[in-house]
């Protein structure tokens, strides 16, 4: 039985780039830079704090596409959480992180927001039941 998610996969053209977007831009941590000098693999896992329980780990897309041509390398649609949406908000827009309108929903306020590549996610304020 699965007891949870403890992973996202994210392929990025530029590693390094990526990590800068995440942990200056996006306020995230880098729990671990490993790699595989023999295979030409490199990983990033990253997470909004040491803590979570779910991480995202950065790889090179070009390096997947020929270990795993089968693999679709896009980018997962991720929904966020936070607890105050209009200061993430502002200091998104403070950063020059690319973000759409904060819009509010049934279950919350939201909005999306790109990184460096144009990959699009999400995060929401959950309304309080």
């Amino acid at each position: 039985m699965i007891s949870k998610l403890g992973q996202v996969m994210v392929y990025v053209d530029d590693q390094d780039k990526a990590v800068k977007f995440w942990t200056e831009k996006a306020g995230f941590t880098v729990i671990a830079d490993k790699g595989s000098e023999d295979m030409g693999i490199r990983w990033i896992e990253i997470a909004p704090s040491e803590d979570s329980a779910t991480t995202i780990v950065l790889h090179d897309k070009e390096v997947i596409s020929k270990m795993s041509p089968e693999l679709n390398l896009g980018t997962p649609s991720l929904m966020f959480y936070t607890d105050n949406v209009d200061k993430l908000y502002a200091d998104f827009k403070e950063r020059g992180v690319t973000t759409g309108e904060l819009v509010n929903m049934r279950m919350g306020r939201t909005f999306n927001f790109a990184d460096d590549e144009e990959n699009y996610f999400a995060v929401m304020e959950l309304l309080e039941e």
